[in-house]
């Protein structure tokens, strides 16, 4: 039987559907323009919308036009925290986010607010097993290796960085492969992989595959900061 959550567990975040998995620690820049997701900057500027966090959620299927069901969406989202925002002329926004923490999405509610709601519960990780720090640092060190390899094939140096030494393994599969241009079904794998090792093993495979990938087609992929494509979607929520 699946689990329940109790209700003191469940929040409400406001969510932003889109064509891209936003991951923990990944900045998404947005361009804003239709009007809910203005009212939404703004009530995320004012606090309106708490702590000045929403949800990023990837959408299924192009096919939808309006985003009204929970099986448009899939099951797992990252909250995104607003750190700048820059209003235009015209009233429309450039925003910069970074990818906190994941949640499930339990129920969607399209009518309560001029944007898409969400009753979410928060997906932590399985804690990694004490034991096993040395093939944990072999597995660190060969998804860094594969990390490296992709990103000098794929970007000018001044587009990517290495994370920082010590960083634990499950923060670094995420750092890692936000400098990837991976496909949305791979990039929804990851953030719905609890386990941080099997997460970081994907990280490498996946690393390596695009990779290769790049040095058989010698074609590269935009830059990191172009990977999300359009901010919104037409006729989105």
């Amino acid at each position: 039987m699946p689990e329940t959550t109790p209700e003191s567990e469940r929040t409400t975040l406001p969510l932003f559907p889109l064509q891209t998995v936003l991951l923990p620690g990944a900045y998404l820049p947005l361009h804003i323009f239709e009007p809910r997701y203005r009212q939404l900057t703004v009530d995320l500027m004012t606090g309106t919308v708490p702590d000045r966090l929403f949800g990023v959620i990837a959408i299924r299927t192009t096919f939808v036009r309006e985003v009204e069901r929970l099986e448009h969406l899939h099951p797992v989202g990252c909250a995104a925290l607003l750190r700048e925002a820059q209003r235009l002329p015209d009233g429309r926004f450039d925003i910069v986010t970074t990818g906190q923490r994941r949640f499930r999405l339990l129920s969607v509610d399209s009518w309560s607010a001029p944007y898409l709601l969400g009753t979410v519960e928060w997906l932590d990780d399985i804690p990694l097993p004490e034991e096993g720090t040395e093939a944990t640092d072999l597995l660190c060190a060969g998804a860094r290796a594969a990390h490296r390899r992709y990103c000098m094939a794929a970007w000018e140096r001044e587009d990517w960085h290495l994370p920082p030494a010590g960083t634990d393994p499950a923060r670094l599969s995420y750092l890692l492969a936000a400098d990837c241009a991976l496909p949305l079904p791979d990039r929804q794998a990851l953030l719905e992989e609890r386990r941080p090792l099997r997460r970081l093993h994907l990280t490498c495979e996946l690393l390596r595959r695009e990779a290769g990938f790049l040095s058989l087609l010698r074609a590269v992929p935009p830059p990191p900061g172009e990977l999300a494509g359009p901010a919104e979607p037409a006729h989105l929520n």
